[in-house]
């Protein structure tokens, strides 16, 4: 049995399909479904169904990945063992953050970054998922609530405060109200999030006429008038188009926090990048 072939169970048990986990490993179809065959006639068992919608572990296929799963987080912790004694500022560092705070904030320090530090590369991943640090999917994860895992290093990077905008020229609302006033927000999946319930609370009346898990899409929308916003002040104040509106009491804003894997924390390129953060952003 070849430690590769896991590798390809893992990724295809986890995707569910051949052609994602390909896309994830950088393999091709063929090559991924002669593997997982190899890997079947190794341990003697069908560890996958083959169904129209994909692929379904099979029960030995259930009791293969639990091991394939401790075998993986051995490995990966052997090469961050070995990543966490570089001394040299040079290699690649993979940073995660949400969309807006990676593109606004992140992106001029990291550029100044790379150019103090021409022997590093600075890989930035803006998505909504949240990276795993242990499996090594980013060095450096930046995001808007403390870390529980207790294998990570975390500070507290700044705080973020939020304002409440509009297009410029937009009467304000009435706050308590908000009648015949239309709303700009998150989608459902993150209504639970403090400025949600602020922006709801203040304006009840207001219908929701845009939605999206996307904080750059929001402020483009309100800048073309589609409704008040809550948005982050580094984006909402540098949005051509946009106007603070004061109601008497600002939003909520959000700490950030930053997190690394303790076992990395001899990395001279992460300690340094780390340490340019925390000058430039904390606060």
């Amino acid at each position: 049995m070849e430690w590769s072939d896991l590798k390809i169970f893992l990724a295809v048990a986890r995707a569910g399909t051949l052609g994602a986990a390909a896309r994830q490993l950088g393999q091709t179809q063929p090559t991924m479904g002669r593997r997982l065959r190899a890997l079947e006639q190794a341990v003697g068992q069908t560890l996958f169904q083959r169904t129209r919608d994909g692929f379904v572990l099979t029960a030995e296929g259930e009791a293969v990945l639990a091991h394939a799963e401790r075998i993986e987080e051995e490995a990966i912790a052997f090469e961050r063992t070995l990543a966490g004694q570089g001394r040299a500022l040079e290699g690649m560092l993979r940073v995660s953050a949400s969309d807006w705070f990676g593109a606004r904030v992140l992106t001029p320090v990291l550029a100044g970054f790379t150019r103090a530090h021409p022997g590093v590369t600075v890989e930035l991943v803006t998505d909504a998922r949240l990276f795993s640090l242990a499996r090594r999917e980013a060095d450096l994860v930046v995001r808007i609530r403390p870390f529980d895992e207790p294998e990570v290093v975390q500070r507290r990077l700044t705080h973020v405060p939020y304002a409440l905008y509009a297009a410029a020229g937009t009467p304000p609302p009435v706050a308590g109200d908000g009648a015949g006033s239309a709303l700009v927000t998150m989608d459902t999946a993150f209504e639970a999030l403090p400025d949600v319930g602020w922006l709801t609370r203040l304006l009840p009346r207001a219908r929701i006429a845009f939605r999206s898990n996307n904080r750059e899409a929001q402020a483009r929308a309100c800048a073309a008038g589609a409704g008040f916003a809550v948005l982050p002040r580094p984006l909402g104040d540098a949005e051509p188009g946009l106007a603070a509106i004061d109601l008497g009491e600002a939003p909520p804003g959000r700490d950030v926090w930053i997190g690394f894997h303790r076992d990395l924390r001899r990395l001279a390129r992460l300690r340094a990048l780390l340490d340019t953060l925390l000058d430039r952003l904390a606060g």
